[in-house]
């Protein structure tokens, strides 16, 4: 070749567009409609993120990767499509994990994309800065893990991530981006054809009819029906459906926490008021995106009623997940939506209603503890219970369906399951199967991100604790969020003494008296103190009406709250007496 061929080769190829890994990871999320990040910045993923904002992609730059991750998760539950949640490596990568495992085990679509260490220098243990083999860590912990090498898998490796987390049954995600992977440089040509647009992530999965013939025969034999929602029906998005044979059927359903609203509490049909009466006494009992995990004292126990008492119909897209504890004598395998629709018109226009006498019982119960409860509901104490401040806000979101409530704590959590009503779907959010605290501050800001609702985030003082740093995120970005913090000054309660006499304070007891608004406060937000469940209604209804960042420090009874909540059952008791020396 002549040197005059050779100068115009070299020429062509100067005057080609070049893209490298860090604009190919950017394309390859935007091809794929995902336009906003959650995460922390550092090393080796600071210029990830500048340039994701300046391709129009909404980063939330949070102060901890754990909350950075609940917000990816939350916001794959809202949307259905996979969260992204961006960290630094081997630590921050290490944060960001409780959320990707807590995201698989709830079974919401999340992404946990992390920098790391060379690969050379990770396999042989040579001791590179934040060293650590990610994938192998995060494998166990997710529901699958890739690593991308090389510039031209980048589209791939998204794309498998994408898929991975939304199809079947949705879950997190771990993809690993060594450090040299993103200054990796090829042609904008190439690189936009490595490029993979995911076609029909999560297809249906028809259930077979078989299946449906067989459960609508266990449904019509019987005496007490129930129908549980559980989150998964919520997730679903197949709100007309469901609720179509809901009210088709007559049958009586019971709501998990995060599938209230999905026909609202107040529902003719709804047995939230009589829970324990229909779980003991139904005969027959149609899952719909719920698992019997702990949470549903896993099928059987006192809980149950008599052993052997009760048939299971499940609707699941995992088939592993049936005979998981009891006995299920009609698995329908398949998407929520298509499985519902399938029932739906198997049942014909001459469904049987369920016997008088069976919804009648549950009337007459639901009557009777609500009038036991509402008493207790419009208390005006100072200091407040839990009991009357969740009578407060239990009116705010009477009046403002709209307005998504995020729940965690103890006391804080368990009362208000069963003390607020809903009335529209995916407005409920809290710690879901784990029943992990911290998820408070991530949740509330996904879900202001990705609705553009006011979210009203009721805390107990324990849980807010583990995410209230995020309260500066929250006034960063302007968001909609009013936190109300229950404080009694403790875990559980905050009267607890210490026992050895000593000087330290008890184990479960914090500050007396603290004054979270304050914090609130520091960052430009607006910080309100109420001692009253009047006093509560007002301030909430002022911070939702301005949509200004605020936090509501209601100051609850110290004596308040009983240990673990509900479920002191799982917290074991010692029943050793020590001698006194």
């Amino acid at each position: 070749m002549s040197a005059v061929v050779q100068s115009i080769d070299a020429h062509s190829a100067a005057e080609q567009e070049l893209t490298d890994g860090f604009h190919l990871v950017i394309d390859a999320l935007k091809l794929n409609g995902i336009n906003t990040i959650y995460g922390v910045p550092g090393i080796p993923i600071t210029d990830l993120g500048r340039f994701a904002q300046a391709a129009g992609i909404r980063v939330i730059s949070f102060r901890h990767e754990q909350h950075a991750g609940n917000a990816a998760a939350i916001a794959g539950f809202l949307t259905r499509k996979p969260g992204i949640c961006l960290t630094v490596s081997a630590p921050g990568f290490l944060n960001g994990l409780t959320a990707l495992a807590n995201a698989t085990t709830n079974c919401f679509p999340m992404i946990l994309i992390s920098g790391s260490s060379e690969r050379e220098i990770v396999d042989l243990q040579q001791g590179d800065y934040e060293e650590m083999d990610q994938l192998a860590v995060a494998k166990p912990l997710c529901k699958a893990a890739f690593r991308v090498l090389h510039a031209a898998d980048i589209g791939i490796g998204v794309a498998r991530a994408i898929r991975a987390a939304v199809s079947g049954r949705p879950g997190g995600v771990y993809l690993d981006l060594p450090a040299k992977l993103f200054s990796q440089v090829m042609t904008a040509e190439a690189g936009a054809k490595s490029l993979v647009k995911v076609i029909d992530a999560a297809p249906a999965q028809i259930p077979a009819p078989n299946s449906i013939k067989r459960a609508l025969d266990v449904l019509k034999g019987a005496k007490r029906p129930l129908i549980i929602l559980g989150k998964g029906a919520a997730y679903a998005q197949a709100d007309d459906e469901i609720r179509a044979l809901v009210e088709k059927s007559g049958i009586p359903f019971l709501p998990m926490s995060m599938a209230k609203g999905l026909l609202p509490d107040t529902h003719p049909q709804s047995a939230g008021a009589a829970r324990s009466t229909v779980l003991k006494e139904a005969d027959v009992v149609l899952l719909i995106g719920a698992r019997l995990n702990w949470l549903l004292s896993h099928g059987k126990g006192k809980t149950w009623g008599e052993p052997g008492s009760k048939k299971f119909i499940q609707i699941d897209i995992e088939p592993k997940e049936m005979d998981s504890n009891v006995e299920i004598v009609a698995p329908v395998v398949g998407d929520i939506g298509s499985c519902v629709s399938a029932l739906l018109a198997g049942m014909g226009d001459n469904w049987p209603s369920p016997p008088a006498g069976w919804t009648g019982a549950i009337n007459a119960k639901k009557e009777e503890n609500i009038a036991k409860m509402a008493p207790r509901l419009m208390k005006n104490t100072a200091p407040m219970d839990f009991h009357g401040a969740l009578g407060a806000l239990r009116t705010v979101i009477k009046e403002r369906p709209d307005a998504i409530l995020v729940n965690e704590g103890a006391n804080t959590l368990d009362l208000a399951r069963g003390v607020i009503d809903m009335y529209k779907p995916r407005k409920r959010l809290d710690v879901g199967t784990w029943g992990v605290m911290g998820i408070g501050m991530g949740y509330a800001i996904a879900a202001a991100i990705e609705t553009g609702k006011p979210v009203l985030a009721v805390e107990g003082d324990s849980a807010f604790g583990f995410s209230g740093m995020e309260v500066e995120t929250i006034c960063r970005y302007n968001l909609p969020v009013c936190v109300v913090i229950f404080n009694n000054n403790g875990i559980y309660r905050g009267t607890d003494v210490n026992p050895s006499g000593g000087a330290d304070a008890a184990t479960t007891v914090f500050v007396k008296d603290a004054r979270y608004d304050k914090m609130m406060e520091a960052f430009g937000g607006v910080g309100i103190h109420v001692t009253t469940p009047d006093e509560l209604k007002r301030a909430v209804d002022q911070a939702l009406d301005s949509g200004k960042p605020t936090l509501i420090n209601a100051a609850i009874d110290p004596a308040a709250g009983t240990e673990s909540g509900r479920i002191g059952n799982l917290n074991p008791q010692s029943v050793v007496k020590k001698k006194k020396k």
